[in-house]
């Protein structure tokens, strides 16, 4: 009876070790899966991008600008995917890629060329607002412009995003200023008095302390990570970034 009953054991063992095996293959198959298919998605728009990049040039120092952070992020994004080893890491390397489509936008934008369709917002652009209407502001020494349009004082593009937490309006400036809290991944205090001098009272602009900077000092001095900059919401990206 004994000898059956450690029959009966083992059996039971057995058949608890198997399924785990063919459910850990199963889940194995399915990452692998889902990783091609986000790594063949990612392609899809960085080919795109290094297709814009490659054909277009720039007439002009606001197109040659775009170019070449659009030229930036292809590298970033084509960099990305090949040491892509997640789904999500395939994902971060498509949204380098979708955000160099809109500079390839914009450069068609500054050489008078027709930019296509409308591209699918990238995540946070919606809340950071778009410059519409031309400002020069003096701060601690520096004079920043910003613009809807492009210009020989406004040659630098941002789509619009989120750096470090903070918004950054799309539109286009005399120097990009959002850089520093890009590379630091954090703001100081004088970016913040830059944000109010530049956008208070500006319509399509969110997140402006109309009473100054004292209501911003807390937060742009504070550390935060990248934030969503370059991540996208689903859908096609029209037919420079389509995917």
């Amino acid at each position: 009876m004994n000898g059956v009953l450690v029959v009966l054991i083992l059996l039971v063992v057995a058949a608890i070790v198997v399924a785990i095996w063919s459910s850990s293959r199963a889940l194995g198959a399915r990452s692998a899966a889902t990783l091609a298919d986000a790594k063949a998605d990612a392609r899809r728009v960085i080919e795109r991008l290094g297709g814009q990049v490659v054909n277009l040039t720039g007439t002009d120092e606001a197109s040659k600008q775009a170019l070449a952070d659009a030229s930036e992020r292809f590298t970033a994004a084509s960099s990305q995917i090949e040491q892509a080893d997640t789904a999500r890491q395939a994902l971060l390397a498509k949204e380098s890629a979708a955000e160099g489509l809109y500079y390839v936008r914009a450069a068609r934008v500054a050489m008078a060329m027709d930019p296509g369709p409308e591209l699918e917002a990238l995540a946070g652009q919606r809340s950071a607002g778009t410059v519409t209407q031309q400002r020069r502001v003096q701060v601690e020494g520096r004079s920043v412009e910003a613009s809807p349009t492009p210009s020989e004082r406004t040659p630098n593009y941002f789509p619009g995003g989120r750096i470090a937490g903070r918004p950054v309006p799309a539109g286009w400036y005399s120097e990009p200023w959002w850089k520093p809290a890009l590379m630091a991944g954090a703001w100081g205090v004088g970016s913040a008095l830059l944000f109010n001098s530049l956008f208070t009272g500006m319509p399509g602009v969110d997140g402006v302390d109309d009473h100054g900077a004292q209501g911003l000092e807390g937060g742009w001095d504070g550390g935060g990570g990248l934030g969503d900059l370059g991540g996208n919401d689903a859908g096609d990206f029209g037919d420079f970034g389509g995917f």
